[in-house]
């Protein structure tokens, strides 16, 4: 056997070294420098990427699941998603180099799943069409189209007032306790019979709060085409942060399919503060409020991701309703302003308005869609014109008339039309009314032609109304309902229908349980930070 010479003894050492670091890539393990508070700073890691998925072992020679959040020069920090009582420093830590995804597909409809896609409803394992990346860059402007399809929520004063388009976002604004999830619920009841698949991220709310809602969407059906993805308030705050990216990565696969869908975050002051809780214990330096001060990137990445898609790429869409709780009506708050700043406009509910009866309490003055108009039918366009308008000049004529005594006949009758209108606009909770009923009613109170029925027996009036027009004049109706449009003859048969219908109108008990009632009591004594934030 001849003995080896130099150059073959150098590139046998040159191959077996780049075989020993080809493997430490390919299971590149790190260990637990210090671990706390479901927090793990991990050395060793380091070709790790923010949100790659890492396996602990513990010291029961179990897996535990962490995500990288913190890339530092010298080590990673890691976010444990599970049990970290076992996990001790010197633990060791694998890379998977897989990113945090979720399954998805239509399996997941009508299923309670938490933050990572694994079922919370005891109905056995879901059947996913593949997986999704929890994080997506959003679709760039080349790839979308205008917003020009209206998204009916089924409630008069939205609809009427600040319309909401296919593929936009428009947050739902106000005080804890004034109805914000209910119109979240109404929005997705109304969307039965349209092919819109739902979303709805429960982030840091009650188990018990949450099982309520998702019995209110199976009693009306639903559940259907509805998926919920709870992250309840006894979870860590891990899957409080993940939820909503979660949640948004199930739609997107719909409006990837060339579907329409719809998603409610609620809410996202609660996901704020996750992430802060988050942020503070990877030491980041805490900003304002002792937020990070990526905190605007953190809600921006999330609602980009909603878009009305080119018809090259299917023409889906997906509309975003994120909810956010302000503190005694401070719509300049930090987290607020954020999110306004980021969506298309605000629905924001005002407490005094709620507290006097109005329901739903939307703020007209500080409540704007910044689609608008494109966002409505035709027939709706041309019966609402001047309506925010009009009640505007109502609420100031209304606060001059408390210091005077004498008004004249032209501030009466403003101030007549304004009561009737905003009497017009009160709505049952879960009374979802189509948008050929909203445009008849709308027209009734802003043509002047319910100006003779007394203010406080609007609601009956409507109630009355929308039957006789359902046994009486479905023709008008279903040529609203079918052209969209309210044609010169449809209008001079409605006006006739109202005029005689008013010839013999007796009312009846007024009382009826409206949007945001259920709310005005709180269900028990637990902790704000708890509450559903209805």
């Amino acid at each position: 056997m001849g003995r080896l010479r130099p150059e073959e003894i150098s590139s046998i050492l040159k191959g077996a070294i780049t075989d020993y670091d080809n493997r430490a890539r390919t299971e590149e393990i790190g260990q637990v420098l210090q671990v706390g508070d479901g927090i793990a700073q991990v050395h060793g890691l380091t070709n790790a990427m923010y949100q790659e998925m890492v396996e602990f072992e513990d010291n029961r020679g179990e897996t535990v699941t962490g995500i990288v959040l913190s890339l530092e020069e010298d080590n990673v920090g890691v976010v444990i998603v599970g049990d970290d009582r076992h996990i001790r420093e010197g633990s060791t830590v694998r890379r998977t180099e897989r990113l945090a995804a979720i399954p998805v597909g239509n399996g997941m409809l009508g299923r309670v799943v938490d933050a990572l896609g694994r079922p919370m409803d005891g109905k056995g394992e879901i059947e996913a069409e593949g997986t999704r990346h929890v994080e997506q860059i959003a679709a760039g402007v080349i790839d979308r189209k205008d917003v020009d399809t209206p998204l009916q929520t089924g409630i008069k004063a939205i609809d009427a007032m600040v319309p909401i388009g296919r593929g936009q976002r428009e947050l739902i604004l106000g005080d804890r306790k004034l109805g914000k999830t209910v119109i979240a619920m109404d929005t997705i009841i109304a969307q039965r019979d349209t092919g819109v698949k739902c979303i709805y991220v429960a982030i840091a709310q009650k188990d018990s709060t949450v099982a309520g809602l998702v019995s209110t969407l199976e009693e009306y059906g639903a559940m259907d085409y509805t998926v919920v993805v709870n992250a309840p308030a006894a979870q860590e705050a891990t899957y409080h942060y993940l939820a909503p990216y979660s949640g948004c990565a199930i739609g997107e696969y719909f409006m990837e399919q060339g579907e329409d869908a719809l998603i409610i975050y609620d809410d996202l002051t609660k996901h704020a503060n996750a992430y802060r809780q988050l942020m503070l214990l990877l030491r980041r330096p805490p900003g304002r409020e002792a937020y990070p001060g990526d905190v605007f990137f953190l809600h921006s990445r999330l609602l980009e991701r909603s878009a009305s898609l080119s018809d090259n790429l299917g023409g889906g869409s997906l509309t975003a309703l994120p909810i956010g709780e302000t503190k005694g009506g401070d719509i300049s708050s930090y987290i607020p302003t954020n999110v306004i700043s980021i969506t298309d406009g605000q629905i924001f509910l005002d407490g005094d308005m709620f507290n006097s009866g109005q329901r739903p309490a939307i703020d007209v003055g500080n409540s704007v869609s910044r689609v608008g108009g494109d966002a409505q039918i035709k027939a709706m366009k041309d019966v609402t014109g001047t309506l925010r308008l009009d009640l505007a000049q109502y609420f100031e004529l209304q606060a001059f008339a408390q210091f005077g005594s004498d008004l004249d006949a032209a501030t009466q009758k403003t101030l007549a039309r304004g009561e009737r209108t905003m009497n017009m606009l009160q709505q049952k909770e879960h009374d979802i009314v189509p948008v050929e009923e909203q445009v008849v009613l709308i027209y009734a109170v802003t043509s002047g032609l319910v100006d003779n029925i007394e203010a406080n027996d609007i609601p009956d009036w409507e109630q009355q109304f929308r039957d006789h027009m359902r046994n009486s004049h479905e023709e008008i109706l279903s040529n609203i309902r079918e052209s969209q449009e309210l044609s010169d003859e449809d209008e001079d048969n409605l006006k006739e229908a109202i005029e005689k219908f008013n010839e013999s109108y007796e009312p009846q008990d007024t009382s009826i349980v409206q949007i945001g009632e259920e709310d005005d009591e709180d269900q028990d004594g637990s902790d704000d930070e708890n509450q559903n934030n209805s």
